[in-house]
């Protein structure tokens, strides 16, 4: 079965937020919401001190409290592990956001201005037209990305027009995505040959989101 995930090497994160930026542009999220954000952190002890930089977001986990304390259904998982917000169910109330444990959800009742300029953007105006205020809103892996380049046969990781946007513009190549169940994808491999932890494991979520350090701990 599928299982999409995502993986960010620490090694390589510059923390030039590019993937931030493409993630709003192409999402056209409102002044204020960031789905994918880098979080700018030091680690080690003087003076061998370094700086790390860690992308975050909605870590789609396996078993998202998210969901459980949804009171209208409109947090769902996919079968492949992407985590979706139905707008047209959703209800404002607020319980995802303060369930989890990531802050990888955001809810606006209203906006001012645009993130980009006077003028909205192509994606900020499509989002206008929906039901994107008022209700919990957060990182979904592009999944209509992902469904459209699937239906047409590309991979997801490894094809651009089936791969998250903040994957595709990563300058450094620090981001991949993949099915952790194809032994034989990058995703895969990547794990594999690397040493890897993900946020809040003892919170029982098992998120999709993993991240590459072997420089000791953060």
């Amino acid at each position: 079965m599928t299982r999409y995930v995502m993986v960010a090497d620490l090694r390589r994160c510059v923390g030039c937020q590019t993937c931030t930026a493409a993630c709003k542009e192409g999402n056209g999220t409102p002044p204020g919401v960031q789905w994918r954000r880098v979080l700018d952190l030091e680690t080690g002890t003087y003076p061998d001190v370094h700086r790390v930089f860690v992308p975050v977001g909605c870590q789609h986990c396996a078993h998202p409290p998210c969901l459980e304390v949804c009171p209208s259904t409109a947090t769902r998982q996919r079968p492949d592990g992407i985590v979706t917000v139905d707008y047209n169910l959703c209800i404002g109330c607020s319980y995802c956001i303060m369930a989890c444990p990531y802050d990888a959800r955001s809810l606006v009742d209203a906006t001012a201005g645009f993130a980009f300029g006077e003028q909205p953007t192509e994606a900020e105006a499509a989002r206008a037209e929906g039901k994107s205020l008022g209700v919990a809103t957060k990182c979904t892996f592009c999944a209509a990305r992902i469904d459209a380049g699937t239906a047409r046969g590309l991979v997801p990781g490894q094809d651009p027009e089936a791969t998250p946007l903040c994957v595709n513009n990563c300058i450094s190549g620090a981001l991949s995505f993949g099915d952790i169940e194809d032994g034989f994808g990058p995703v895969a491999s990547l794990l594999a040959e690397n040493k890897s932890f993900r946020m809040h494991e003892s919170e029982g979520t098992e998120p999709g989101f993993y991240y590459i350090w072997d420089k000791g701990t953060l």
